[in-house]
């Protein structure tokens, strides 16, 4: 759970699709960890009769292994449909299915991710203890009149609306004090911010070893597989969504996130684009989990602005300058990338990309770098730290 790699694995996988007035995109990279344990479902159009004009997304964060998130991408959806609690009640009149209500819709999420963890539980894998996996859930069914939203363990939710974050899941951490008071009802402790000071989250699917206390039901357990339920009414001003596991949130707040790809989406019309650059972002300010997000953009979402287009282009030109200025003003022993790169984000920092910083265009910057920095020159480091100033500073790990 804990090991890394000395490099991070960079390369992406990308998805994207367009149904039912939604256009999504998404990025899924390893990053430093040693196992992509991440996994996901973008499902535009639920091939169901009755729910052909909703869509279902989500992102699973798997740890200890990759099993249960790779089961949960492939049968949560299924499991949270074709339950009896979701169905739509039949029209008496020809016995056909109508669409579910909004209670049929979340008592139909719940019992989702209860009968899919209870499914996992019997796999031989797991009941010879050779696989201990869990994974959180994050995910999200789109109605035509209303967004859904189910949250198991810290992976999280956003919906940016007239360009504020109006809503977001709330993680569960063994701190919280309504998941601490169950984790003790059911004899466990939290010790360092952990279920008996070993496991980060509150609640997974998977995870049995949690889950084993007599008495208690599964919703009572050490680590509970309930769900979180929340919906929202689609609004004229929704503009897009995201789902992301904690490798994103780590390193960026709700509303930097947002404001970040609103940002972007002027600047370029592909949702795959503004994900990756989501992920090389959080890479940079220094993310060491997998990272996985999907980003679904409503009628409302923010198109590309020749305005925006062309500022990018002058930043991008700025950088330029500042670098081939700096180059000339420094001496040569402060010809060193980790010490240009400092000065430009000082020297230009208000013009920055919001939310994304001097991190989003860090690879801008170190191009310049390259292109006018003499050839003969050789990067100055003293006993493994570079010189950043008057001052001593390690060097960054990218």
């Amino acid at each position: 759970m804990g090991a890394f790699l000395d490099k991070p694995k960079t390369e992406k996988h990308n998805e994207g699709g367009v149904g039912n007035r939604l256009r999504y995109g998404l990025c899924s990279m390893q990053g430093w960890r040693v196992e992509m344990e991440d996994a996901h479902t973008a499902v535009v159009s639920i091939p169901h009769n009755h729910l052909k004009d909703w869509s279902f997304f989500a992102v699973f964060d798997g740890h200890a292994g990759a099993r249960v998130s790779a089961v949960c991408a492939q049968e949560l959806l299924e499991h949270i449909t074709q339950n009896e609690d979701f169905r739509g009640k039949p029209d008496l009149t020809d016995g056909t299915e109508i669409q579910p209500s909004i209670q049929d819709v979340l008592a139909g999420i719940k019992k989702g991710f209860l009968n899919l963890d209870e499914k996992m539980r019997a796999m031989p894998e797991v009941v010879s203890g050779e696989d201990k996996s869990g994974s959180t859930a994050v995910c999200s069914i789109v109605s035509p009149k209303h967004i859904f939203f189910a949250n198991c363990g810290d992976s999280r939710a956003v919906l940016c609306r007239n360009g504020k974050c109006a809503f977001a899941t709330t993680d569960h951490k063994p701190v919280n004090p309504k998941e601490k008071e169950r984790i003790q009802n059911a004899g466990g402790s939290v010790m360092i911010q952990r279920v008996n000071g070993s496991l980060a989250v509150s609640r997974a699917l998977g995870d049995f070893e949690y889950k084993n206390v007599e008495g208690k039901g599964p919703c009572e357990q050490l680590v509970s597989p309930e769900p979180e339920i929340f919906f929202e009414e689609r609004n004229a001003d929704d503009q897009f969504m995201v789902l992301a596991c904690d490798g994103i949130w780590d390193v960026m707040s709700n509303d930097e996130l947002c404001a970040f790809i609103e940002h972007k989406m002027k600047i370029t019309g592909s949702l795959e684009e503004v994900c990756n650059q989501v992920v090389d972002t959080c890479l940079i300010k220094g993310s060491r989990d997998n990272m996985s997000i999907v980003l679904i953009a409503f009628e409302g979402a923010p198109c590309v602005s020749e305005e925006a287009v062309k500022k990018d282009k002058e930043l991008d030109e700025k950088i330029e300058q500042k670098v081939k200025e700096i180059l000339a003003q420094e001496p040569q022993e402060n010809h060193e990338f980790n010490f240009i790169l400092h000065r430009v984000a000082d020297d230009l920092q208000e013009l920055f990309p919001p939310g994304g910083g001097y991190q989003s265009k860090k690879s801008v910057i170190e191009s310049v770098f390259y292109k006018h920095r003499p050839n003969d020159e050789q990067d100055v480091s003293d006993g493994g730290f570079h010189l950043l100033g008057n001052k001593r500073k390690k060097p960054s790990l990218l």
